[in-house]
């Protein structure tokens, strides 16, 4: 029987609150877990987060004092609950390796979405910004052996491939082309609305996480990927974000929310291969049951609907890390010389494309381009991780 996670009870509010050591979680081991249990880690942070920032963006709205402390109570355990899952990241990990680690998430996360996504305007832009975290990839972990003299095979553990993508220099559009049209609330399957929220939190934490730490390196080239790559990132959270109808109110927001984090843990959960992780999951969905019946409460009371109009009657099939190989190829093979106009995707430059790339560039070789090669002048070789099959025809790495 589906799991509806309208009709099921949860921890109450006042039994959320834990300790110190309750938030004292041991972290995983970077050299002996599943790859994919640190991608479920990165990305139910990047939930978590997107939680509480938009509960303090809705509190900003609102003059309610009793709606604004019942968001604040929420957003307290929530916070509670970004600290646990982020502090499962071990601290032996290097900037770099977790860089490595948030980009397997941004390709093998996005490609699932884009299988499973039933709009197939969205499933264009999913598949479209996939291509681009699959190129960061590759750089990200050229200048992993550059500076660490790693393989970021021992990251990825070969369940992603590791080679050229969409060129990176080829990311950096006008402003304008970034913006998608949204989706029909009125009209929109459900999950299409949980997919659009899970892919803009995730490229916002990775957006956020790349303004933080690029300046923590030494070596110029490592601060200039950053700082480009970082840019993009931006880019994507507008493609991304500008994917959600700005008609819902902020009561169906709130419960889209609620619901999208009961989703993630319930699937992550079903799938994880760490029993420790796995309750944690468990423990935090039995949380956010009470987050999403506090939610649909307001929801009755301040939006005048039932929430059963809004949200699928049980949770989808849950969403599963796995290797994409195959779909990736598939697009590369088809997608790699698409760009945007204006809210569509075109094959050929055009004029804002060149106009941008002319204003980006400075007449110089971007760091993306310049950290394979100075990778492959130090290395002997730019580094790459193919696992079987033919590279896919006309890929080019350099401009």
């Amino acid at each position: 029987m589906a799991f509806d996670p309208l009709q099921e009870r949860g921890i109450p509010l006042d039994e959320q609150l834990r300790d110190w050591r309750e938030l004292n979680v041991t972290p995983i081991d970077p050299d002996r877990c599943d790859p994919y249990t640190r991608c479920r880690i990165i990305t139910m942070n990047g939930i978590e987060t997107e939680a509480i920032l938009f509960s303090h963006h809705m509190a900003r709205h609102c003059r309610d004092l009793e709606v604004k402390q019942r968001l604040a109570r929420v957003r307290y355990i929530e916070a509670q609950q970004q600290k646990v899952v982020n502090w499962l990241l071990p601290g032996a990990s290097s900037v770099l390796e977790t860089t490595i680690a948030y980009e397997q998430v941004a390709v093998d996360l996005t490609a699932w979405v884009a299988r499973m996504e039933p709009d197939l305007r969205l499933k264009q832009a999913y598949q479209f910004g996939v291509l681009e975290d699959f190129d960061h990839l590759y750089r990200y972990a050229n200048l992993y052996e550059m500076i660490e003299h790693r393989k970021a095979e021992q990251i990825v553990d070969q369940l992603t491939e590791v080679m050229p993508g969409r060129p990176t220099y080829l990311h950096h559009r006008d402003p304008m082309d970034n913006v998608r049209e949204p989706y029909q609330r009125r009209v929109t399957e459900p999950l299409s609305r949980l997919h659009a929220l899970t892919i803009t939190a995730a490229e916002q934490q990775t957006m956020n996480f790349y303004m933080n730490v690029g300046p923590m390196y030494m070596e110029p080239i490592a601060r200039q990927l950053y700082q480009e790559i970082g840019l993009i990132e931006e880019e994507h959270v507008t493609h991304y974000e500008s994917l959600v109808e700005p008609g819902e109110s902020w009561w169906e927001r709130l419960l889209n929310h609620e619901y999208n984090e009961c989703y993630l843990y319930y699937s992550f959960m079903e799938t994880e291969s760490d029993p420790k992780v796995r309750n944690i999951w468990e423990l935090h969905l039995n949380m956010e049951l009470e987050h999403l019946r506090l939610a649909a409460e307001m929801f009755r009371r301040f939006d005048g609907r039932d929430p059963d109009q809004v949200l699928a009657p049980a949770l989808p099939p849950p969403v599963t890390f796995e290797p994409n190989k195959g779909y990736i190829r598939d697009l590369l093979a088809t997608q790699m010389d698409l760009t945007t106009l204006g809210t569509g995707y075109v094959r050929e430059a055009h004029e804002r494309f060149e106009k941008m790339q002319e204003a980006v560039m400075g007449g110089e070789r971007p760091p993306s381009e310049r950290v394979v090669d100075e990778n492959r002048a130090i290395s002997g070789e730019e580094y790459r991780l193919q696992t079987e099959g033919p590279h896919p025809a006309g890929l080019q790495v350099s401009r």
